[in-house]
């Protein structure tokens, strides 16, 4: 494997050597910082290395070796070794590292995490993304199913604090971005994904989680976002009337 590695100090008294590198970054991307928290959350050093993603024909060797399937961020190179995919990275950090878990302990808790996760993920993170390449009907079913997704997620904190519970978890992790991002897209598209009024207790999750230490330094102002989406929008509509 190439590329510098950062040594990392002793992680909270535990011996573990670490050599941990997050490849291949860019700043907009929901999944890297995901990742990033995580690794801020347990103190591990890491070094950031960024991607330009813009050109699919140019991804980088770094890259290409890492992750040759998807040829997707993030990867962490830990040891030298790559894990891909930002849940499952966050899972080997979790179990590398054992401070400050994140992870439900009872199987079943662990399991429904997972689960959870990756619905979100499938119905809202990727359903947001497709909302910025399309329009008219298509437009509004994409909307429905993000709002949809919202309702869910309203329903999963009640009773509770964060989706951890009383502490930030990992479904607090996995779902982070959408105290940050969704607002972004709705306001580059023209759309309203949920009524907050009508939503009280994910409008107060977004609140505290924005306000977590390893979440608030890294935040970036909504309207660079908002740029950034509109600026992909309209290269996404313009790629579809081209077809």
């Amino acid at each position: 494997m190439t590329g510098p590695l950062e040594q990392a100090g002793p992680e909270m008294g535990q011996n573990l050597e670490a050599r941990t590198q997050l490849d291949v970054y860019t700043w907009y991307s929901p999944y890297v910082h995901r990742v990033a928290w995580v690794l801020k959350l347990k103190g591990i050093d890491y070094e950031f290395v960024e991607e330009n993603l813009k050109d699919p024909n140019k991804r980088s060797p770094l890259l290409l070796n890492c992750n040759p399937v998807y040829r997707k961020i993030p990867v962490l190179i830990h040891h030298g070794k790559p894990i891909v995919e930002s849940l499952f990275i966050i899972e080997y950090i979790d179990d590398t590292w054992k401070d400050n878990p994140i992870l439900p302990t009872d199987p079943y808790e662990r399991a429904m995490a997972r689960f959870w996760a990756s619905f979100i993920d499938e119905r809202l993170l990727e359903g947001s993304k497709r909302v910025l390449s399309v329009k008219g009907d298509q437009l509004k079913m994409e909307t429905k199913q993000v709002s949809d997704a919202m309702e869910v997620l309203e329903g999963m904190l009640e009773g509770k604090k964060f989706f951890g519970g009383e502490k930030i978890g990992f479904l607090d992790i996995a779902f982070g971005w959408i105290a940050i991002w969704l607002g972004a897209i709705e306001e580059a598209v023209g759309v309203e994904f949920f009524n907050r009024r009508k939503l009280p207790l994910l409008e107060t999750w977004k609140d505290k989680f924005k306000e977590f230490h390893v979440v608030k330094d890294s935040l970036y102002p909504t309207e660079k976002l908002v740029r950034f989406f509109t600026k992909y929008r309209h290269s996404q509509l313009k790629l579809a009337a081209k077809k």
